[in-house]
């Protein structure tokens, strides 16, 4: 049930006031991420929203002028849009899918038979895994392990397939660590295999121009197959070689067989690709405020996993804990999930925060205050 406020907001009329000059970047409002659950205020640090523009205001209103737009050759927008991607991420050609869930879902599956090796980063996002991998042989390496990557392609070697891919994250969704995509294509390329980079958690922000972590490790020239989402706001999609999206139009039955994006969204995916290729006042930002908050939440003595991405677990170890520390949270006004066995190892419950560009110094020294409160309240610091 939306609040008054917002449902008087949504019915709203858009008006010319609302469409910002297109020299200025479209600032995130910090009230995206303050939530109204039931009778409490709370800030959310547990949402995929990085660049902030989730419920933006610009956004939400011209959604229903561009619906009515394209009521005719709607191909044309799919097609712009999918240009649009390539050329954002360096890759030949694109796809669009309705979901991320779809995009990752539909790669595999047709492409590869009983005759390739797919090599998997055992802790890989499930979404990575849905196809029916029986087709193929599956080979799983310890996580960000490039030793034990080496071993398992080394395994393949050995046995005649046509194609080896390898298939990992870019920032691993539950400890916000990036995998080390240099030294993967660097072993991809002595063993002649295929790579495959699921960027959900670093398109739009990550790298020097926010075109992900392909561009952080110097590598846009050698990933061969990326899906992701716009800092996890619009647009679902897969990269790659001009190849394999040919193949991909033909055999993916998530994109044969599902509805297309939404126009709306489609148009707004391409003025958000628009506006990070000409600045990145946003990345900057997400990253800002991860280094902020990662150097206040050690200082205030808490425990954490060193990543470089958007995403902060504060780890708690136990899974009870992890839960009541939560929950005392959400009191405090701080919105965050636990995260407990089976979704992480067991001994490795913790708290993980996602950090926006909406997010003020103000959000985030209110939740080192009330993380620090309950911390000394529950006998974590």
């Amino acid at each position: 049930m939306y609040s008054k406020d917002y449902q008087t907001y949504l019915e709203s009329e858009p008006s010319e006031k609302d469409i910002p000059n297109n020299k200025k970047i479209i600032t995130p409002s910090p009230q995206v991420v303050e939530l109204q659950i039931g009778s409490k205020s709370v800030i959310n640090f547990t949402s995929s929203n990085y660049l902030g523009f989730s419920n933006n205001q610009y956004f939400l209103k011209s959604i229903w002028k561009i619906e009515s737009s394209y009521q005719v050759h709607k191909t044309n927008i799919y097609r712009s849009l999918e240009k649009k991607i390539s050329d954002f991420l360096g890759m030949e050609d694109s796809i669009a899918y309705a979901s991320i869930y779809d995009a990752n879902g539909g790669v595999l599956d047709p492409l590869f038979t009983q005759d390739d090796a797919v090599i998997f980063d055992e802790q890989n996002h499930i979404s990575d895994t849905i196809p029916s991998l029986g087709k193929s042989t599956c080979y799983h390496y310890k996580s960000k392990s490039l030793r034990d990557l080496e071993n398992q392609l080394k395994k393949a070697s050995s046995h005649n397939y046509r194609f080896k891919i390898i298939v990992t994250e870019g920032v691993f969704f539950m400890d916000g660590i990036m995998a080390d995509l240099k030294g993967i294509c660097d072993l991809a390329e002595k063993y002649n295999a295929l790579v495959f980079v699921n960027d959900s958690e670093a398109t739009g922000f990550i790298g020097k121009t926010g075109r992900g972590t392909h561009e952080y490790h110097g590598v846009m020239e050698r990933v061969d197959i990326i899906t992701s989402t716009f800092g996890k706001t619009f647009g679902w999609f897969t990269s790659g070689r001009k190849e394999i999206i040919n193949l991909l139009r033909e055999r993916s039955k998530p994109y044969i067989f599902s509805n297309s994006l939404s126009t709306a969204v489609a148009d707004t995916s391409i003025q958000i690709i628009d506006m990070l290729s000409k600045d990145n006042l946003l990345s900057e930002k997400v990253m800002q405020n991860t280094v902020y908050f990662c150097k206040k939440i050690k200082e205030a003595g808490f425990d954490i996993i060193e990543g470089n991405s958007a995403i902060v677990s504060v780890m708690l170890y136990d899974s009870k804990l992890a839960q009541e520390f939560a929950n005392e949270l959400f009191y405090e006004g701080i919105y965050v999930t636990g995260f407990f066995h089976p979704v992480v190892p067991k001994g490795k419950a913790r708290i993980r925060i996602q950090l926006s560009a909406a997010h003020t110094i103000e959000h985030l020294d209110k939740a080192v205050f009330s993380f620090s409160k309950v911390g000394k309240e529950l006998g974590v610091i």
